[in-house]
């Protein structure tokens, strides 16, 4: 069975599981609580120890959803790494003071989310808490104020962002240690590589995250749009011996800022897939071959 290895995403940063399990969907697989216990497992003895969540996932069930799952073995929060994330305010029943959907990165709003997100978890601390998204009234000194606040109450180990700039993610940075920047990066999504978040952690040794690596599933439909793309991975494939998934995962591990790419699927015949990306690369070609198609037309 292939073992998924583990990195380290900045020299003082956390030590995650090269493929990251995201939690995002888990309240649409409609598990049973020792189902999603089972999954879990599963995972850790694929090595993919670590699961991403957001406070507003599911809007804001999938974190109690895992929490209730793993009190059934509460043993099992020693073999994981928790990644949470917090900074927007949904329009939710659950959460009945909200009337606008808007981002909140003030002290108090990262304080309670982060409060309400290890009730739900059913742990004491998290390993890595990331900012959603940007917040136009963000405080980079506040932010980073109530970061060292969470980390000396024990209550975060490492932080990070998501869906930052590169500009952004120095601000910040510069302020207090960030261990990533989670971005969209797919062959459906390129726009990291071209607007300098990939150079400027690479630059800094910081690996970015990557959610919806697979285009939220777009790679795998009949769509006249994407033919082209899917013919050409399709084609490496075969060439590679290896499953279609498999060699998106590895083209996306293949960029030298160290891509850590989250799973997006409760199968764990996908998380599977993923995991077998990090034993083999593309040659140069494939990869560029996958640009390509991808781009619709040929490097400049």
């Amino acid at each position: 069975m292939t073992s998924c290895p583990a990195v380290r995403t900045a020299e003082n940063g956390p030590a995650l599981s090269r493929i990251v399990a995201g939690m995002w969907r888990m309240a649409e697989w409609k598990m049973a609580p020792r189902e999603r216990l089972a999954l879990i497992e599963r995972c850790i003895e694929l090595g993919v120890t670590s699961f991403d969540h957001a406070d507003i996932y599911g809007h804001y069930s999938v974190e109690e959803l895992f929490g209730e799952a793993l009190a059934l073995r509460p043993a099992v929060r020693e073999q994981i790494q928790l990644i949470s994330k917090c900074g927007i305010q949904l329009v939710s029943p659950a959460r009945p003071a909200h009337t606008i959907k808007q981002y909140d990165t003030s002290a108090a709003h990262i304080t309670a989310s982060v409060d309400n997100s290890l009730k739900a978890l059913h742990t004491d601390f998290l390993d890595l808490l990331l900012i959603h998204r940007p917040d136009p009234l963000m405080d980079f000194d506040e932010i980073a104020e109530t970061f060292e606040g969470l980390r000396a109450a024990g209550k975060v180990k490492h932080f990070g962002v998501s869906n930052f700039s590169r500009h952004q993610f120095e601000c910040l940075h510069r302020r207090i240690p960030l261990v990533t920047n989670q971005v969209e990066f797919s062959p459906l999504h390129t726009a990291p590589l071209y607007d300098e978040t990939f150079d400027g952690l690479q630059d800094l040794r910081v690996a970015p995250m990557i959610w919806s690596p697979l285009a939220g599933g777009r790679l795998f439909r009949d769509d006249p749009a994407t033919e082209a793309l899917r013919a050409t991975i399709a084609r490496i494939a075969a060439e590679l011996e290896q499953p279609f998934g498999s060699v998106v995962f590895a083209w996306i591990m293949q960029l030298p800022s160290a891509p850590i790419p989250l799973t997006g699927s409760g199968r764990i015949e996908a998380i599977e897939e993923a995991v077998r990306a990090t034993r083999f690369k593309l040659s140069r070609s494939q990869w560029f071959e996958i640009l390509v198609a991808a781009q619709g037309h040929e490097v400049p």
